[in-house]
């Protein structure tokens, strides 16, 4: 079995597969004051609910924005995996990918190694032009032409953040939850005003920026897929129109496959997981 691990800065995901079937998946947010034994017993009991021994976890991957958690899972791994690993646990890194993924940016070394686990799950999957859309703590924008070639995207401020920044810098706006949305754009009261404007905005702003973003890419006479993913993508998706498909599982295809077809190895048995300074910190 597989255990692929995706470090955000809000939330981490883990991914069981057998084979090729995700067989089980959970979502926790990203501690960064927990400890290795403390990973220890959430994932036995994880694990324990579908009826699996870690004991039978044969490879491990992980991709994170966040170097000091990456330090905490990958000594987890190394600890508690290793004697049963077929391989060393594998890190992803940019450099890796981009042995995989033509990356045609300004400075391809700043690019995290989340957007392009994205893009190279999409591209496998899709195999089609693309913009890819993970609601995160940030928002990325990544793009991918018809030939499989990352060429950049947009970052900018998550749902969280701006409702955070909200709540925090006005005296009467409240906390809101947008678990329901409002029933139309024009709110008539504060709490669905705020509800409209950071939903239909959102949405808003996701059209425009796909035209915009598609007025630059090349190849224009190629049909874009714009695939949403991401722990928020379920709350704006429904107020946006240019939005083609969901695919909550992603990040978790991507490593799936890079773990699957393009080997890799633990870079740092020394402890240098914690002083690699990844730039894309801020983007999961």
């Amino acid at each position: 079995m597989l255990l692929a691990i995706d470090i955000g800065n809000s939330h981490t995901v883990l991914g069981l597969f057998h084979h090729d079937q995700l067989i089980g998946q959970w979502r926790f947010h990203s501690d960064r004051d927990r400890t290795e034994d403390e990973l220890a017993i959430q994932c036995h009991g994880l694990f324990s609910l579908i009826g699996t021994d870690i004991r039978e976890i044969s490879q491990c991957i992980l991709v994170s924005v966040v170097p000091t958690l990456e330090k905490i899972w990958a000594s987890w791994c190394r600890k508690h995996l290793s004697a049963q690993l077929a391989q060393p646990l594998q890190v992803v890194t940019a450099e890796w990918i981009r042995q995989h993924l033509a990356i045609h940016t300004e400075y391809p070394e700043e690019v995290g190694a989340d957007r392009l686990v994205n893009s190279i799950a999409a591209w496998q999957k899709y195999q089609c032009k693309l913009v890819i859309i993970d609601f995160g703590t940030a928002i990325t924008f990544d793009c991918v032409t018809a030939g499989g070639e990352f060429i950049g995207g947009l970052i900018l401020p998550g749902i969280n953040i701006s409702l955070t920044a909200l709540s925090t810098h006005t005296a009467k706006l409240p906390p809101i939850d947008l678990s329901v949305g409002p029933d139309k754009v024009i709110g008539t009261n504060t709490i669905q005003a705020m509800k409209s404007g950071v939903l239909h905005g959102y949405g808003a702003l996701v059209d425009g920026l796909i035209q915009r973003i598609l007025a630059e890419m090349p190849e224009s006479h190629e049909t874009c897929k714009v695939i949403a993913t991401g722990g928020m993508a379920h709350l704006i998706v429904p107020y946006s129109q240019a939005i083609s498909e969901v695919d909550p599982t992603l990040t978790l295809s991507g490593l799936h496959f890079l773990s699957t077809h393009c080997r890799s190895t633990d870079p740092d048995e020394s402890g240098a997981a914690d002083a690699r300074n990844n730039p894309g910190a801020n983007n999961g």
